[in-house]
C-alpha cells in the first residue's frame, strides 16, 4: 500500500480533541496546503480565515447551535471562503483547498473535522454564513462553505475499512443501476 493510499484510510473525522496546542510550522503547513490547491481556471477564489483564539472559536462554535459546539474545543479553525464573483466554481475550489488541508492535518497527525455551513442555518431567518460574516468581519462578496477544525486527536479512530467501499456506486462505461437502487425508485 503507498503512502497516499495509508493516508486516505486513516483520515477520519475527528471531533474530540486534547487541550495541547499546534505549533506554528504546523499551523503553517496546514494553510499552505490550501494555497497550494488547484483551482479553476487558476482564478484562487478561496480565501482563509484562521481562527486560534479561544473566544472567538467558542462564539464561532454557536454558528450551527445543533451541532458546531466541538468547534470551541479545537486548537485551530479555519474558515473556508468563496468569491462567486471571482469563479463560478468557488465551491469547487474552496472544497479542494479544505479537503487538502484536512489531509495535511493528517500526515501530521493532527485530527480535523469539516463543518458545514453553506445553506445551513444558525437561526430562523439568519444563514450559518450571515452569521459567521458578522462575526469575523467577512465582506460581501465572499461567501463561507465551511469551517475546517483541527486538534490534537483525544484519541484514534479506527481506519477506514477497503473491504467496505461501496463498489455499487462506480458504474462503468455507462451508469447502470444496481438492484437496490431499482427497488427504492420502484
Amino acid at each position: 500500500m503507498n503512502d497516499f493510499q495509508r493516508l486516505l484510510i486513516k483520515r477520519r473525522s475527528i471531533r474530540k480533541y486534547s487541550e495541547e496546542l499546534l505549533t506554528s510550522d504546523e499551523t503553517r503547513k496546514i494553510i499552505e496546503a490550501g494555497l497550494l490547491s488547484p483551482t479553476s481556471k487558476n482564478r484562487h477564489s478561496w480565501e482563509f480565515v484562521a481562527v486560534e483564539e479561544k473566544e472567538m472559536l467558542a462564539r464561532l462554535s454557536e454558528c450551527k447551535p445543533q451541532s458546531g459546539a466541538f468547534i470551541a474545543d479545537a486548537a485551530l479553525a479555519i474558515v473556508v471562503l468563496g468569491n462567486p464573483l471571482e469563479s463560478d466554481a468557488w465551491v469547487e475550489d474552496a472544497a479542494i483547498a479544505a479537503m487538502n488541508m484536512q489531509l495535511q492535518a493528517e500526515e501530521l497527525g493532527i485530527g480535523s473535522c469539516w463543518v458545514q455551513v453553506r445553506n445551513r442555518f444558525y437561526a430562523d431567518n439568519v444563514t450559518s454564513g450571515e452569521y459567521i460574516n458578522g462575526l469575523l468581519d467577512i465582506p460581501m462578496p465572499l461567501e463561507v462553505l465551511c469551517v475546517i477544525t483541527f486538534g490534537r486527536k483525544e484519541q484514534e479512530r479506527t481506519p477506514a475499512d477497503t473491504e467496505n467501499l461501496r463498489w455499487e456506486k462506480v458504474h462503468i462505461e455507462k451508469f447502470v443501476m444496481n438492484s437496490d437502487e431499482q427497488t427504492t425508485e420502484s
